[in-house]
């Protein structure tokens, strides 16, 4: 097994996040849109008096109706598409969590068959739990160092390596 094999549920961890993250942002923009299209429909159903300023007008494109009414038919169509927009994205979050399992699952059968319970220890750290190689040491204490646990982590890959090849 490589560094990059046994890093991949930390990096499916992450674009889980970043999914999620962009699911909130779009929760919110479609929130925000359809306040604003209610508060159009509002203003589009309000009776308005007739200006009585006396002042003469020119003509101008449409009335203050037909502009709020294609406003109206612009935000419906772009609160559609961002909710197709969030479905599809929750779809490939839960994708990526079932990966996650797989993933997940495949590196706690790989490490408990690790021979050592320092090793073990440090794999799950590392690599199930996501931290960092400082976080390893100091959670596994016993006089270890980040660079300490780093290297067995290392040789011993290196070592299991050379001998498949």
């Amino acid at each position: 097994m490589t560094i990059k094999e046994l890093s991949q549920l930390y990096h499916l961890n992450r674009e889980i996040e970043m999914d999620q993250q962009r699911l909130a942002d779009l929760d919110d923009e479609i929130r925000r849109d359809e306040d604003r299209l209610a508060r159009l429909e509002m203003k589009a159903t309000s009776v308005s008096g007739p200006n009585y300023d006396g002042m003469p007008k020119a003509p101008s494109y449409g009335g203050r109706l037909e502009i709020t009414v294609a406003e109206l038919v612009d935000l419906k169509a772009a609160i559609t598409r961002k909710k197709a927009l969030r479905s599809d994205c929750a779809m490939t979050i839960q994708a990526k969590q079932i990966l996650c399992l797989t993933e997940r699952n495949r590196l706690e059968r790989y490490i408990s068959n690790l021979p050592d319970s320092l090793l073990r220890m440090i794999f799950t750290y590392r690599f199930i739990n996501g931290l960092t190689w400082a976080q390893v040491s100091e959670t596994i204490g016993m006089r270890t160092t980040e660079d300490s646990v780093k290297k067995l982590c290392y040789r011993f890959l290196h070592d299991e390596n050379t001998k498949a090849e």
